[in-house]
């Protein structure tokens, strides 16, 4: 019997280049086999992975190729720092990755 819906694994990969790209843009979405699939091919390619389940259940409503919205800006915002500080990690400029989240608005 399959999971309901609302129990099966989801995921979201987004993309974002900057001085390219205005905003980051959702790349990839899907549940149960599609996350899991979204999730090894982020792992098999070294991407850091980020578990916020409420924003993945905002950002997978959104069409691939679509921008977030500004109100996303600061959630993601959060996304991309976890990222940078995994990334210098990894190069041995910080000895390591500290998340410090920002206050909900």
């Amino acid at each position: 019997m399959p999971e309901p819906k609302e129990k099966q694994l989801r995921a979201v990969a987004l993309k974002f280049k900057l001085g390219q790209d205005e905003a980051p843009q959702v790349l990839a979405t899907g549940r149960g086999k599609v996350a899991e699939k979204i999730l090894e091919t982020a792992r098999e390619k070294g991407i850091p992975l980020y578990e916020d389940p409420e924003l993945v259940e905002i950002l997978s409503q959104l069409n691939m190729g679509e921008s977030i919205s500004p109100e996303l800006y600061q959630a993601v915002a959060e996304v991309l720092i976890f990222i940078y500080k995994m990334n210098m990690k990894k190069m041995g400029k910080i000895p390591q990755a500290t998340i410090i989240p920002l206050p909900k608005r």
